[in-house]
């Protein structure tokens, strides 16, 4: 592909009190073209991804950037959204635009301010991304819809509580070598193994470590054409995409299948004519552990049912066959839904740069990064690699 990340810019995850979407946007979008050495007036277009539905008062934040950086004022903007999904999004519309020739350099950004409303209405508004006629009623959230998921896999291939916490601690220990995680602490086996009153029982089997974090914050990356990409600092390619959609009632499908999230995994490793071995590592979207022991089988790791082995047997552990969230994942980092897109294509690009935030994966030179928005209705999966 004729394109590459050469800067990029990345907020702390957290409950940011003093902070607004807008100064999250404009924070990021300063620091990456100034990490980038670009000049501000070379930016073509701007992508902002969002999903907001409700978390903030500000509906039309496409043209906030420039509010910060004056340049941008003039450049065509954009905001992007397809529920958890949406940095992703925003950043398929950037190389869109770029493979057609329309733009040379991009500035995408991904935000979410999320902690503004109170925990009733943050779940109230993630179940906008479900099938709303079918699923809005769920007890629970999004969590009860991934409870659902877990009992039903636990129906159909055996209890795989043990395999659950394993992918905790291993993405909370991770974690806690990311400065920029919202949780820097490694929690260990035993406490996510636990239910206690730290450690409650949230929905179906999911105890509170299985779950991601409600969060603020912002990621934004430059991307560029390989003519500007040779002469920039450091350059991250992008080998192969790919955007597979399912139906979004989970009624209508094997909804423990993530066939969606496989047909992507498929096509972007065979567009990248690549294999599982030739990747480094993988940033993959662990919105609760259930989700991430699925994408092990979806995307290839394992065969369906088999998913358990691949944390008993430490594949993905750091030093295993393919380390999997090595930025401590959305489970540790936390999950700013618009942000989180852009936020994994940031920490691969840093791991592959040798500036982790996290756990370090040495040598690492080619990476996936797979990101889904709702219960894998969309899936989104890049193959990136350092150039230089």
């Amino acid at each position: 592909m004729d394109a590459a990340i050469t800067g990029w810019a990345h907020t702390r995850f957290g409950r940011l009190e003093d902070e607004t979407a807008e100064t999250l946007i404009g924070q990021v979008a300063e620091e990456a073209l100034d990490y980038a050495g670009l000049d501000p007036a070379e930016v073509d277009a701007v992508f902002v991804g969002t999903f907001n539905e409700g978390f903030s008062p500000q509906g039309f934040p496409s043209t906030l950037a420039s509010l910060r950086v004056g340049e941008l004022r003039h450049a065509p903007a954009v905001r992007l959204e397809n529920a958890c999904a949406t940095g992703s999004a925003a950043i398929h519309a950037a190389l869109d635009a770029l493979a057609a020739r329309r733009i040379r350099t991009a500035l995408v950004i991904g935000v979410e301010k999320m902690t503004a409303v109170s925990g009733a209405e943050v779940g109230d508004i993630l179940l906008k991304a479900s099938y709303v006629p079918e699923e809005a009623d769920i007890e629970g959230g999004f969590a009860g819809m991934f409870g659902r998921i877990a009992e039903l896999y636990f129906q159909r291939y055996g209890d795989k509580r043990d395999a659950l916490a394993r992918i905790a601690a291993k993405n909370h220990a991770n974690g806690a070598r990311n400065p920029l995680a919202h949780i820097q602490k490694d929690l260990g086996y035993e406490f996510c193994a636990t239910v206690s009153d730290r450690n409650p029982i949230v929905a179906g089997p999911l105890r509170r470590t299985d779950c991601s974090l409600v969060s603020d914050g912002a990621a934004a990356l430059v991307i560029t054409d390989l003519d500007h990409a040779w002469h920039a600092p450091r350059a991250i390619g992008f080998r192969a995409t790919a955007h597979v959609s399912d139906y979004m009632p989970i009624s209508r499908r094997d909804v423990i299948a993530f066939e969606g999230a496989r047909k992507a995994w498929g096509e972007a490793l065979d567009r990248s004519r690549l294999s599982l071995d030739d990747l480094s590592f993988v940033e993959t979207h662990d919105c609760f552990t259930i989700a991430e022991l699925i994408e092990y089988e979806a995307m290839g790791l394992a065969d369906p049912g088999e998913g358990a082995r691949v944390i008993e047997e430490g594949v993905t552990e750091i030093g295993g066959r393919l380390p999997v969230n090595p930025s401590g994942g959305l489970k540790a980092k936390g999950h700013p839904v618009g942000a989180t897109g852009v936020s994994m294509h940031v920490m691969a690009a840093r791991q592959l740069c040798d500036e982790p935030a996290g756990a370090p994966v040495p040598d690492a030179t080619t990476a996936g990064v797979f990101n889904m928005g709702g219960t894998a209705v969309a899936n989104y999966v890049s193959i990136i690699e350092r150039l230089r």
